[in-house]
């Protein structure tokens, strides 16, 4: 008995100092939009909230336009994270449950294309934009964002272990589609994991920073990353202003992910009930 309680001692202590491990950063992203540049480079660091946060958030709101940039990153991460959702459940439900010619032979193809990095697609995603004539606007971002072969991957894993045949043999003799199929009998399970895809998606969106530098030409449509580049000065960074600008951007994120738990577990819940 003493054992067991001295193991879960043990194992409570660990995990709440990997939890403040885990939180220590934004607790000190949050104390440094709170003092001055040179609080920063003082020792030793300083521990605690200052007084600068609202000065350093007005000065980010007067170098850069942040409810502009802030809308176009919200518009783009989301029209990519719904279409990713959309058409990667679709090719994953088919690539999990369906029977095609060369379903092995593209499903090798696809997994693939996840080895290859992204830097050597630059180029030629560039002139495929350019040729299309969408340099500079918010298509370059979302279309080529809309499928990846990691969400279908994701999807077909998921699918297959977790929809029965049964279920869609049931769906086959009432007379359903492959899209109602996909609808009424895939969506409702699916959901766990398009809560993890989802919000993996639209984080990956919304941090993007190189591939909207290459193709956006108009400040008017700047994402948040390239605004907050712009507040870095050439000889001299006031690094308390940018770091306030970073919390401005990290916030809803932070958001994001406390919904989408809370729905992830809900939903394993709700799962685990049901088995």
């Amino acid at each position: 008995m003493m054992q067991t309680r001295a193991k879960s001692i043990v194992l409570y202590a660990g995990l709440l100092v990997g939890i403040i491990l885990s939180m220590f950063p934004f607790y000190w992203l949050i104390v440094m939009a709170t003092r001055t540049t040179s609080d920063i480079y003082r020792f030793p660091p300083q521990l605690w909230f200052g007084s600068h946060f609202l000065d350093n958030i007005t000065r980010v709101l007067q170098q850069i336009d942040f409810a502009g940039a802030f809308f176009n990153t919200l518009f783009v991460a989301s029209s990519v994270t719904l279409l990713v959702l959309f058409f990667d459940s679709l090719a994953g439900f088919a690539f999990a449950k369906f029977d095609f010619p060369g379903k092995k032979m593209l499903f090798v193809i696809l997994l693939a294309t996840m080895m290859v990095p992204s830097q050597l697609s630059l180029v030629p995603s560039f002139v495929m934009m350019a040729s299309f004539g969408w340099v500079g606007t918010f298509k370059a971002l979302i279309i080529p964002g809309m499928v990846n072969a990691f969400g279908i991957f994701w999807i077909r894993q998921y699918a297959e272990e977790s929809i029965p045949k049964e279920l869609l043999d049931a769906g086959r003799m009432d007379g359903c589609s492959f899209f109602r199929l996909y609808w009424n009998v895939a969506l409702p399970i699916l959901r766990p994991a398009f809560a993890f895809l989802g919000a993996f998606t639209f984080i990956g969106a919304w941090n993007d920073y190189l591939w909207p530098l290459i193709v956006l030409t108009d400040e008017r449509k700047f994402t948040l990353q390239i605004a907050l580049s712009q507040l870095n000065g050439i000889y001299n960074t006031d690094y308390a202003m940018v770091i306030a600008g970073t919390l401005l951007a990290v916030l809803p994120l932070i958001i994001l992910f406390l919904f989408i738990s809370r729905q992830f577990i809900s939903d394993l819940a709700a799962g685990a009930i049901k088995d």
